[in-house]
C-alpha cells in the first residue's frame, strides 16, 4: 500500500471509517430495536455495561503501554479484569433478563447480536489503528 498516491489512501482510510461508522450505527439499530419491537425498554440496560467498559482503560493504562500484550504492571492486569468483567455484564444482562422472564427470546437474540456488532467494530477500530500507514495521514 505504501506505493499508491496520497490521494488513494487518504480514499481508502476515509472508507475504513465509514465501515466503522456503520457498524456501530448498525449496533445501536439493533439495541433500539430490540426494545422496541417487543415494546419493552429493559434490554436498555446493557447500555450501562457499554458506557462503562471502556472506562478502566481510560483512567488505568496511559498511552505508551499496550493493553494487548503481556505486563507484570498491577494497573495494567486491573485494567483487563475490570474490562473483562464489563464485557461478561454486557452479555449477562440480556441473559439475566430472559431468565427473569422479563424480555423474550427474541429481544435476547438482537441484544446479544448489537453487542458483537459493537465487539466487531472495537476489533476493526484495533486492526486499523495498528497499521503504521493510517497514523501517516
Amino acid at each position: 500500500m505504501a506505493d499508491l498516491p496520497g490521494y488513494m489512501r487518504a480514499c481508502l482510510h476515509t472508507g475504513k471509517l465509514a465501515a466503522l461508522a456503520i457498524l456501530v450505527s448498525g449496533g445501536i439499530v439493533l439495541q433500539i430495536l430490540a426494545c422496541a419491537l417487543y415494546n419493552n425498554w429493559w434490554p436498555m440496560l446493557t447500555i450501562i455495561m457499554y458506557v462503562l467498559l471502556p472506562m478502566p482503560l481510560l483512567f488505568f493504562v496511559g498511552s505508551d503501554s499496550s493493553v494487548l500484550s503481556e505486563s507484570d504492571n498491577g494497573w495494567v492486569n486491573a485494567t483487563k479484569f475490570l474490562t473483562g468483567a464489563s464485557a461478561i455484564g454486557s452479555i449477562a444482562i440480556p441473559a439475566i433478563l430472559k431468565h427473569a422472564g422479563v424480555i423474550g427470546w427474541g429481544a435476547m437474540a438482537m441484544e446479544l447480536a448489537s453487542f458483537f456488532v459493537f465487539v466487531l467494530a472495537i476489533m476493526c477500530y484495533i486492526r486499523t489503528s495498528d497499521e503504521d500507514s493510517y497514523s501517516a495521514i
